[in-house]
């Protein structure tokens, strides 16, 4: 579907999970890459693979969130491949413990920004330098939903900096337009890539989500795979300062699908597209909440 021969594409954070399937995809499309994350002995494997696909591949180690480590990385994939075309800054970190912002603590707060938003400002930075001086180049930011507003997870850390990281797009894009670089991002929903997908089906999250979630299904990698791959393609030439969301409606829904789906109980006779999950109430608590009434909600109560 995408061409992407004799184009070089940098990306940040691809030793594993979606990083890794960008690497794969964008080798599968004919493109060389420079491959960067902490992990050698994981980046080397994917390197290796992205060999076998028949990409020329530069492997560097390095952290984004060091500034010298960003300089060495962009330094030397332009000597072994001479450009940089198009950059994804997919790096990032999150702390997964859920703890309130009034006890959130100060390292943990400096480095999820440090990785998720300076980082991604460095390569940016960088690369972009580069590209302006050829007059050409796509560079695409890695997001997420959670940058877009508040939500219950207690992740002032991520939200900040990917609220960061989105507003960053639309002042790049801007920025940069009438000079040939185009700077979008792409703002996943919750994603299920093959290292996620037992844990999580196991535990009965992706159900959760997918309750939650208007399309009712949790998404797969490839699909922001697709997404990020058509913003950096020339596909994409009059697109810039563009936040592309791939979230199944999640973001649009304000809040609506945010509560036990009406369907499954109230509106037992009001047509919807099949689901392919079973009914689920994954929050309970939150009739209590609908019976004291929500501004907005529209759908009967049940009848006590």
């Amino acid at each position: 579907m995408f061409n992407f021969k004799e184009k070089t594409v940098l990306i940040t954070g691809a030793s594993y999970g979606l990083g890794e399937q960008f690497a794969y995809s964008f080798a599968d499309a004919g493109a060389d890459l420079i491959l960067t994350a902490r992990s050698e002995e994981l980046l080397q494997g994917v390197g290796e693979v992205c060999r076998e696909k028949g990409s020329k591949v530069t492997v560097v180690t390095g952290d984004v969130s060091i500034e010298d480590d960003v300089k060495k990385v962009v330094e030397q994939g332009i000597n072994d491949h001479g450009k940089i075309d198009i950059l994804i800054n997919n790096a990032g970190i999150h702390d997964p413990r859920g703890i309130s912002a009034e006890q959130f603590p100060s390292d943990a707060f400096n480095g999820i920004i440090s990785v998720d938003l300076v980082g991604a400002f460095y390569y940016a930075r960088e690369c972009g330098r580069h590209m302006l001086e050829n007059g050409s180049g796509s560079i695409v930011n890695i997001a997420s939903i959670m940058g877009s507003g508040a939500n219950e997870l207690n992740v002032i850390g991520y939200t900040a900096a990917k609220g960061g990281l989105v507003n960053m797009t639309y002042q790049l894009g801007t920025e940069w337009a009438d000079r040939g670089v185009r700077v979008n991002s792409v703002s996943p929903g919750f994603i299920v890539t093959e290292m996620t997908r037992v844990p999580l089906e196991a535990m009965g999250i992706d159900k959760y989500i997918a309750s939650r979630t208007p399309m009712r299904r949790v998404g797969e990698a490839e699909e922001v795979t697709n997404a990020v791959m058509f913003l950096a393609s020339d596909l994409a030439s009059y697109i810039t300062a563009v936040d592309l969301l791939v979230d199944g409606g999640t973001n649009a829904s304000n809040g609506t699908f945010q509560i036990p789906p009406i369907h499954f109980e109230w509106n037992t006779d009001t047509p919807m597209v099949p689901s392919p999950y079973e009914p689920i109430q994954p929050r309970p608590d939150w009739y209590q909440a609908l019976e004291a009434g929500i501004p907005g909600l529209h759908y009967p109560l049940p009848e006590e």
